[in-house]
């Protein structure tokens, strides 16, 4: 493919299109992104890539955006949405790959799932395979990648496996935990996407397994996620549980993932590994294997967290805010946003004045006596108070806080220095608003085993109070400042 083709790419902003976007604009491929709702790229997208609104949905807004496309990205599902998943897949499908054919699209890149097709295949792996077939009944060459289970920080099959080992000392697990797969690392399914952009133009479309180094059960990831986070773990298999009750139980002890999972959970019944040497012939890619899999992500969380999560691609309702048992990755999570009439770089000012003798906007006292609890355990407390009243830098102290990131007039990250059974850290983002600016606050917290799950819900109602005040005090003060 010529660097000065269009590439089109959706799924922009959920898991694995999120990853792939500033690949493709750093590979020198002119980007267009569509997307539902073009607000949530503003400011994160690489420079010169196009975003336009549209829906797969849609048939006018799918044909307005293919105008001079040369590739296009299928990295879209339906598997959050409410109703007959399958149907909306189908016709999405249609419709996408309709749309690429009347444009005169010359390939399209398709992200299925692993497995062999036999009557028994599960819903979800059904409709993946059968979302492949729509998209080659339309006469554009399709290359269809299936991959097993992606590990990396994010991906929705390696966050149910940290949400039950994170929160189950002990384990009853099913006969699914037992069956075979063979996971491939987000990095390397990055590199067979790129790949296939990058196959010669005369190259059919075919179906492409991918996989990682390791033939592995779900039990055997579990087992080598404890062994990198250090906890100890009892499984006991039982022959019980049906995929059904399965789905039940996780939603259970993780609901945060009930509404997908309990959807993806019956597929675990398949054996998902790869039986032809296809992708290696035609590839370059040689994936790691578990153990590397698993380090890597939990090493790159941070700056993959920050980038894109699964859950973004379900957010349909539109909503932001959410409250306490939000689970994102292994972070508990607490997200809010105000509209502000005030231009971004006051709103930042307001954001960035926080903490010292400013105080923290609301229930000062509060904070006074978390710094005297936390100098009695051993920790900083509030007493070191900030260097500048005005302005901070990376590395700073902030009362019981350090600065972790200063991207003035966007983003302000904190991070706690208080004694904790766990990581905190405390982010505040401007985003530019008609009339004003959007003040997005977000807390999240990484509980260390049970002890810190019960510290996260125990300050509960302190921090439903505490980060509400605040928001709005920030807003209060930036307004003041926009006036004065």
């Amino acid at each position: 493919m010529n660097a000065h083709n269009c590439v089109l790419l959706t799924g922009a902003t959920g898991y694995v299109g999120g990853r792939l976007l500033p690949l493709l604009a750093a590979s020198g491929h002119r980007v267009r992104c569509l997307v539902r709702h073009p607000e949530r790229l503003l400011g994160r997208v690489p420079p010169k890539v196009e975003v336009v609104g549209g829906d797969v949905f849609d048939a006018d807004s799918l044909a307005a955006a293919m105008e001079g496309v040369e590739c296009a990205y299928y990295l879209v599902h339906s598997l959050g949405a409410s109703g007959d998943f399958e149907e909306q897949d189908r016709r999405a499908a249609d419709l996408f790959a309709s749309a690429a054919s009347a444009a005169g699209v010359r390939r399209i890149i398709y992200l299925g799932g692993l497995g062999a097709d036999t009557p028994e295949l599960s819903p979800h792996l059904r409709s993946r395979h059968e979302v492949g077939e729509r998209l080659r009944a339309h006469g554009v060459p399709v290359i269809e990648l299936r991959a097993s289970i992606i590990i990396g920080s994010g991906s929705l099959s390696f966050e149910m496996i940290r949400a039950l080992v994170e929160r189950l000392p002990v384990m009853i697990t099913p006969r699914w935990v037992r069956v075979t797969a063979q996971p491939i690392a987000i990095g390397d399914v990055l590199e067979y996407l790129l790949g296939a952009l990058a196959l010669p133009a005369d190259t059919p479309g075919q179906i492409i397994e991918i996989g990682g180094a390791d033939r592995v059960s779900y039990g055997d990831l579990m087992n080598e996620y404890a062994r990198r986070r250090g906890l100890h773990r009892l499984m006991i298999p039982v022959p019980l549980l049906t995929p059904r009750l399965s789905s039940l139980w996780l939603g259970l002890v993780t609901p945060v993932y009930a509404r997908v999972g309990r959807k993806l959970i019956d597929s675990l019944r398949h054996s998902t590994v790869v039986s032809d040497d296809t992708a290696q012939r035609l590839f370059a890619v040689r994936p790691v294997g578990v153990s590397e899999a698993i380090a890597s992500a939990l090493r790159n969380e941070d700056a993959e967290y920050a980038r894109t999560h699964w859950s973004g691609a379900l957010s349909s309702t539109g909503r932001h805010a959410h409250w306490g048992g939000l689970r994102v990755g292994s972070r508990l999570v607490d997200s809010r946003r105000r509209f502000v009439e005030a231009t971004p770089e006051a709103v930042y000012a307001a954001v960035e004045r926080i903490g010292g003798k400013t105080g923290w906007y609301y229930a000062d006292w509060l904070w006074t006596c978390r710094g005297w609890i936390d100098l009695l355990a051993g920790g900083a407390g509030m007493r070191r108070g900030r260097r500048d009243p005005y302005r901070l830098c990376e590395g700073d102290a902030l009362d019981c806080w350090r600065v972790s990131a200063v991207e003035r007039p966007t983003l302000l990250r904190l991070t706690a220095e208080m004694k904790l059974p766990g990581e905190a850290r405390l982010e505040f983002e401007v985003l530019p608003a008609p009339g004003g600016a959007e003040l997005v606050q977000t807390a999240t917290f990484a509980p260390l085993g049970l002890a810190g799950l019960l510290y996260w819900y125990g300050i509960w109602p302190l921090h439903q109070f505490v980060f509400e005040g605040m928001l709005r005090g920030i807003t209060r003060a930036a307004t003041k400042d926009e006036v004065g």
